[in-house]
């Protein structure tokens, strides 16, 4: 969810287009396929195929980035930054994202919906206070970067009920 979430955040970069004369015949894009920058540098390799969107692991990350920010290219694809221009830039978005998930930050449900507040964060969780005073502890994986906090799939509701269950309500 978090790799899903900053690749929105590099679109902006990703369509820094590289300039390369577009083949008569697209070759069929596929895992394992190199991508380099314009000038020839590898960038990394195509780890899948997901719908318009290509997963490229470059020596330190895997990146989604839509596959009009490629061109096609004598058995490659080109791609309009360095490794190490996109290594960067996912870098920047983990440190922005990471800022958003932390003691203090509100959390919201996916309409926007206030759901409580972060009290803690570990490797494994993020505890949330919601506005009963009721802790509930997520998996890490669960809470997701969002533009004011961060934001999760389940209301205050029912995060409520299900805290109820857990501690053997009804």
């Amino acid at each position: 969810m978090r790799k899903m979430l900053f690749a929105a955040s590099l679109s902006l970069a990703a369509m820094a287009a590289p300039a390369a004369a577009q083949p008569s015949a697209a070759p069929a894009i596929s895992a394992g396929m190199a991508v380099k920058d314009a000038q020839g540098g590898e960038v990394g390799t195509v780890a899948r195929v997901d719908g318009q969107y290509y997963v490229i692991k470059t020596d330190r990350h895997e990146v989604r980035l839509p596959a009009s920010s490629f061109t096609p290219s004598n058995g490659a694809l080109l791609f309009g930054m360095t490794r190490d221009q996109l290594n960067a830039e996912v870098e920047k978005a983990l440190t922005a994202s990471a800022a958003r998930i932390a003691p203090g930050a509100a959390v919201a449900d996916q309409a926007g919906g206030a759901v409580g507040t972060i009290t803690a964060v570990d490797a494994e969780s993020v505890t949330v206070k919601l506005a009963s005073g009721t802790l509930v502890r997520l998996p890490k994986a669960a809470v997701a970067a969002g533009p004011g906090g961060a934001v999760i799939g389940s209301t205050a509701a029912q995060l409520e009920a299900a805290a109820k269950v857990g501690a053997g309500g009804k």
